[in-house]
């Protein structure tokens, strides 16, 4: 029997090729020569590649045998979900295999400027022995402000407490019960920013999240504080943290990850570079020899896995085993609506139920309960979040997932509703379906209101006291600003006279005009929401 063919496009460790194992034909081919690359392709069942190798669409159509990629990191830049997901294939990463790397990255960027430790080495170096310039600080009974208390950040957490450090974080996502678990103490934005000698972030990056470090939020740092970034570039504006830097509103700056990769020359990233009062590190946070040799072992198994027609526990664009074809479709519909979900929610989720009516509850649905709560999480944790993994941080975090089944449903021929209670003791629903003979997805209600919106990028929910006027209102500040509505709908008021715009608009709205809009509206619920696409 002729042996499925796997194919190494670079350079992976020698355990990685141990893991797959002798039941495969292990081939190299240099993934950066595009027509070998092709051509190699074409007997594959499989291809492991890591940051160079472009996986696109040309790519998986040159690979008519292919039935999954493997990305031996954790990022996915290189590879076309969208299109392997079109064509069946699957495509895994190593969500997990650098999480201890960046977190002991962070405490490394932490001591460094705590101790000026690079600073001081370039000195002696020159021959230099300036030992009062160097004066640091120690982390014994210092604050240290984690934003963003997912995986990576409860490791930081737990290392840093081990220094004595008082820990306080903030994530909006995170429960009470959770961070006292971890000992530690939740805390809003401000507080963290205002309290803490070193701040370090670690979110996702998202139109809500970049940027979020700016002016205004280093404003209200101590002049004594410290701000690290080894999670995302472009989470911190770099225009603003060179200000704070060099007027001396902060003390310094640990940065492992830059909003150009390299910085360019005359960018906003470059001139930080400069600075005396600056640690910075070449996106290092997966480089260690574990971190390479975790993620290639991880995306070996990944591979056997799926070839021998396993579960696959780190799938990106598919659960693995049998979906049958009527459910499929649904899918990535359930995933939106998980984004939506958590767009709208005001506090962390503490329980949800993914209700399914209709035909539907002849089949069986228990993906839509890992694509709720994978749509739910990739907005809000850092780490990359796949079918099987969200329920682990559905875990982690406290949240009961409870997956409904039923076959009425008066008026869609299927619904999907996301139904949660938050820490805050509010309920939240959102529903969807599928429309017309496109299965376009549309989300058909919120809290009760009911509405029929296509769901596209970019999305404004409003809720506010119904009154002639309102639409021109808002439509005059968008308009002012450039920014295009592509659809609307209003629902009809409640019983306590609220009436709720959903609007699809063409790209994302600045805060300025957020605000402005929130304010002549007059609005209680006012959120802007971007689905992101794998």
């Amino acid at each position: 029997m002729t042996k499925p063919v796997v194919l190494i496009a670079e350079e992976l460790s020698p355990a990685t090729i141990d893991a797959l194992g002798p039941d495969f034909d292990v081939r190299n081919v240099d993934g950066t020569d595009r027509p070998a690359l092709l051509s190699a392709l074409a007997d594959a069942h499989a291809v492991l590649v890591r940051s160079a190798t472009q996986i696109d669409a040309e790519a998986l159509a040159a690979a008519p045998s292919l039935k999954v990629v493997a990305r031996a990191g954790v990022g996915l830049d290189n590879v076309d979900i969208k299109s392997a997901t079109a064509a069946g294939v699957m495509v895994v990463n190593a969500p997990t295999s650098n999480i201890i790397s960046a977190a002991e990255l962070t405490v490394g960027h932490v001591l460094s400027l705590a101790r000026r430790i690079p600073a001081a080495h370039a000195s002696l170096a020159q021959g230099l022995w300036k030992r009062s310039s160097f004066t640091g600080t120690e982390l014994f009974e210092k604050t240290i402000g984690i934003i963003g208390l997912g995986r990576i950040g409860a490791l930081i957490a737990a290392r840093l407490q081990g220094f004595d450090m008082r820990v306080i974080a903030y994530d909006p996502y995170v429960t009470a019960a959770r961070a006292q678990q971890l000992g530690v103490q939740l805390v809003s934005l401000d507080e963290l920013l205002e309290q803490s000698d070193f701040v370090t972030i670690h979110m996702p990056k998202t139109p809500e999240t970049t940027g979020m470090i700016g002016a205004e939020q280093l404003r209200r740092m101590k002049k004594t504080a410290y701000v690290i970034n080894v999670a995302r570039g472009g989470l911190i504006d770099e225009d603003a943290l060179f200000d704070a830097l060099t007027t001396g509103e902060i003390a310094g700056a640990g940065l492992d990850v830059f909003s150009s990769e390299p910085p360019v020359e005359g960018g906003p990233a470059r001139k930080l570079l400069d600075l005396p009062n600056v640690v910075v590190t070449p996106h290092l946070g997966a480089s260690t020899e574990e971190a390479q040799e975790k993620a290639g072992v991880s995306v070996a198994r990944s591979v056997k896995l799926a070839l021998e027609g396993d579960l696959v526990p780190d799938a990106v664009n598919v659960a693995g085993g049998a979906i049958d074809p009527f459910v499929r479709p649904g899918i990535a519909l359930v995933e939106m609506l998980g984004q939506f979900f958590s767009g709208l929610a005001d506090s962390a989720l503490t329980s949800l139920d993914i209700e399914v009516r209709g035909e539907l509850a002849q089949y069986d649905v228990s993906v839509y309960r890992l694509a709720a709560l994978k749509g739910y999480f990739s907005r809000i944790v850092s780490e990359s979040v796949s079918y099987v993994n969200a329920p682990l941080f559905a875990e982690q975090r406290g949240v009961e997932a409870r997956l409904v089944v039923e076959a009425e449903s008066p008026l869609y021929r299927n619904i999907t509703i996301l139904r949660g209670t938050l820490a805050d003791g509010s309920t939240l629903t959102v529903a969807g379906t599928l429309a017309g003979t496109r299965m376009v997805p549309k989300v058909v209600a919120i809290n009760g209101y009911d509405i029929e919106v296509p769901i596209e990028k970019h999305h404004l929910v409003m809720r506010y006291a119904d009154r002639p006027g309102i639409v021109a209102i808002y439509g005059q500040k968008l308009g002012e600003a450039g920014i295009n509505i592509a659809g609307l709908q209003v629902a009809a008021p409640d019983a306590t006279g609220r009436a709720l715009s959903v609007l699809t608009v063409d790209s994302p709205v600045p805060d300025d005009i957020l605000g402005a809009m929130r304010e002549a509206v007059g609005a209680d619920l006012f959120r802007q929401i971007d689905i992101v696409e794998d």
